[in-house]
């Protein structure tokens, strides 16, 4: 092929025009401060899609990585400067360093400080970006399911799983927390196995009732659940401020009667059903103070407990933090003005028949090890025939969520890290 110088000129106007149309994409990352409310805007450019983090100066400075504020070994931010922090600390000078990816800033207060790109985007005020980091590494969001959608939701994991393979123990504390219960099978028959599970998590939680409890029909019980009479639905220890978050039940032994069937419903469900159908007692169930109370003794230790919260609990934003229910611990004193009164016998009354409505029964085999979240779940059983020869056996304990959700983070990093 011969050029010609025609052909060359032609040639050479192409390749300038290429060069300087890709200039205009030459600097991907850039920063600037918006003077009156001293926000900093960082410009991210890549493939000509630009996206723009605000950060508010005082928030940068608070959270400066350098060593003098920062403490590498505890991941946390020195506290003696806070003796004279300035909260109208200014920008003075802000570059960028586009091959490092990172962010330098002068302050006000003759101090300096460097962020990566990466590290600012993980902490982005861009509102997608926080509710993406509230689902992955804050809590899970739940996923409220209805009777028909038991079957699907039910997911069953391996003991020796979650004992041996921390991807597995992963999957099953996600599903339990989206979920709100799950299922361990072929479980060794050991009175010891709930411990070991909870250790394996984190650490058991201590109550009033010991560390795992055994429940088995006992002549002269101080609990209902010790009794072989039909359990009703209830959430374990509302009586407390601090109510122990996971139930964790291993069966050891199973009645051959009839009965011994669990009973689960999900709380937030009916609570969704009844703020949709029902608001007026919705809004009493989510308002109304109600007395709970534990009173006896277990062990030699006496104990006295009481608590005032609603039956449905909810934050801030609306989300569910709590259910409440148990006939047994409900006490006498409704501490309340007495015009609330009915209405709230009303309320719950519904709630409560709504939750027979939607409640799963199903018998667990020796090995299998039923666990729940008991912030979120009703749960019970029918009644059973306990003779000498027809013993029912269940091993009991709790997992707090702080636990759960601590061993959660620790293991989505160690595998992420291990990629």
């Amino acid at each position: 092929m011969i050029l010609t110088r025609q052909s060359l000129q032609q040639l050479a106007r192409g390749m300038n025009k290429q060069l300087n149309s890709s200039k205009g994409f030459a600097r991907l990352l850039s920063a600037s401060v918006k003077e009156g409310d001293q926000l900093v805007l960082i410009k991210d450019s890549k493939d000509s899609v630009e996206s723009t983090l605000q950060f508010p100066g005082v928030w940068l400075r608070d959270n400066c990585l350098c060593d003098k504020c920062f403490h590498r070994d505890s991941l946390s931010r020195k506290p003696l400067r806070w003796n004279n922090f300035d909260c109208d600390v200014k920008v003075e000078k802000i570059n960028v360093n586009e091959h490092s990816k990172e962010v330098h800033i002068d302050w006000s207060d003759n101090h300096q400080s460097t962020f990566s790109l990466d590290w600012l985007k993980e902490r982005s005020f861009n509102k997608e970006r926080q509710d993406n980091y509230i689902d992955s590494w804050y809590r899970p969001k739940p996923k409220p399911w209805s009777k028909e959608e038991f079957p699907k939701i039910l997911k069953k994991f391996q003991y020796k799983d979650i004992m041996e393979n921390d991807e597995a123990l992963k999957e099953w504390l996600e599903t339990l927390a989206v979920q709100g219960v799950s299922m361990l099978k072929n479980s060794p028959l050991d009175i010891g196995v709930v411990k070991t599970i909870c250790n394996r998590v984190g650490f058991i939680r201590k109550t009033t009732y010991g560390e795992e409890f055994s429940v088995i029909s006992r002549p002269g019980a101080k609990n209902y659940s010790y009794l072989s009479e039909p359990l009703p639905l209830h959430t374990d220890l509302p009586y407390y401020e601090y109510k122990p978050s996971v139930t964790i039940l291993h069966t050891l032994e199973q009645s051959q009667s009839k009965g011994g069937w669990n009973s689960l419903v999900d709380g937030f469900h009916i609570a969704n059903q009844l703020k949709e159908k029902h608001p007026e007692y919705f809004k009493i169930l989510t308002e109304t103070l109600v007395d709970w109370c534990d009173i006896g003794q277990d062990g030699g230790i006496q104990f006295h407990n009481i608590l005032r919260a609603p039956v449905i609990n909810i934050d801030k934003d609306g989300r569910y933090t709590r259910i409440n229910h148990s006939v047994p611990q409900r006490d006498s004193h409704f501490t309340v003005d007495i015009d609330k009164v009915v209405p709230w016998y009303r309320a719950n009354a519904l709630f409560v028949r709504m939750a027979h409505e939607q409640t799963v029964n199903f018998k667990t085999e020796p090995g299998d090890v039923i666990t729940f979240n008991n912030l979120r779940m009703l749960h019970g059983r029918t009644g059973y025939d306990d003779t000498e020869n027809n013993v029912r056996h269940i091993v009991g304990g709790f997992v707090d969520w702080d636990i759960v959700y601590s061993k959660l983070r620790v293991l989505k990093t160690a595998l992420k890290n291990k990629v």
